[in-house]
């Protein structure tokens, strides 16, 4: 699917009456399985990438173009729109710029922009700095500017009430939706109260993050995000974690018993783990410009 295609997608997705559920990937194969699950967008989640392609926390170690790479990877093996989680764009306004084309140029439909200081911090753990409000709205203003595709999407984020509180949290939303933001991210609201502050004040599309297993915020099904006034979801850990566990069972499995055969029925056959990723397609190919002796 063109580019163009997938941010006009993704803006429509948005701007009409369903609620929007983003699954998060962080691979190729794990975008693969969100697209084949059928749902209309994805969200490459920082977290993961550092986790699975570098084994690292999500702390900001993961460099501009291993975040790069990976969002490429995903975009050519996948036809619905892709957000991007780009950390703090990866520096300053100027570093946003270079990040907003290299990003739009790999077939992304969005990304996501944080007000921390870099390197940044998971968004539910403790311990975050934030830049100032003027130099985020700078930044945000920079990536509006340097679009080439009015459509392409800019999701802002502000981890605010960690730091300074719900106050501020509303007051740095604001400045970011006014300054060009296309989908406000006030990260952590610690409960329902706080939740409905944020949507009974903010007027830009609004995203909640759920975090399963110890986020801070709480775990609403989509009728009630959507009913508090939320425009979409991202599910950022459910594929990672759900992954880390069945490798984690597996691995006692084998270690105990000496083989993998009891854990089988919860693997995909052989067969399925290669279709998954297109084999059937590729043998097409193979035949059709295979040198035929």
């Amino acid at each position: 699917m063109p580019v163009s295609t997938k941010t006009s997608r993704l803006r429509k997705l948005i701007n009409g009456k369903e609620f929007l559920l983003l699954p998060g990937c962080f691979n190729a194969l794990s975008a693969r399985l969100v697209e084949q699950a059928g749902f209309p967008a994805a969200y490459i989640t920082g977290a993961g990438v550092a986790s699975n392609l570098l084994g690292y926390p999500d702390i900001g170690l993961a460099s501009y173009a291993e975040v790069l790479q990976t969002a490429r990877n995903i975009t050519q093996v996948t036809d619905i729109p892709i957000i991007c989680d780009t950390d703090t764009g990866f520096g300053n306004a100027v570093n946003v710029i270079r990040t907003v084309r290299e990003f739009e140029a790999a077939g992304i439909a969005g990304i996501q922009l944080e007000d921390q200081f870099m390197p940044k911090k998971c968004g539910h753990t403790e311990g975050k700095l934030l830049v100032s409000k003027q130099e985020m709205v700078q930044k945000v203003k920079a990536a509006a500017d340097t679009r080439k595709d009015d459509d392409f999407m800019l999701v802002i984020r502000t981890d605010a009430i960690a730091v300074n509180g719900i106050e501020d949290a509303l007051d740095r939303a604001a400045a970011y939706a006014e300054a060009g933001a296309d989908i406000i991210f006030v990260e952590a609201p610690n409960n329902i109260e706080e939740m409905k502050r944020i949507t009974s004040t903010i007027k830009a599309p609004l995203l909640a993050n759920m975090v399963e297993g110890g986020g801070k915020t709480p775990i609403l099904p989509a009728s009630e995000l959507q009913a508090l006034g939320y425009t979409l979801a991202i599910y950022p850990t459910a594929l990672w974690m759900s992954s880390i566990k069945a490798m984690q069972e597996v691995l006692q499995v084998l270690k105990t018993t000496g083989t993998s055969l009891s854990y089988a029925e919860h693997m995909v056959s052989f067969q399925e783990m290669f279709e998954i990723v297109g084999r059937s397609s590729y043998a097409k190919l193979e035949k059709e410009y295979g040198v035929k002796c």
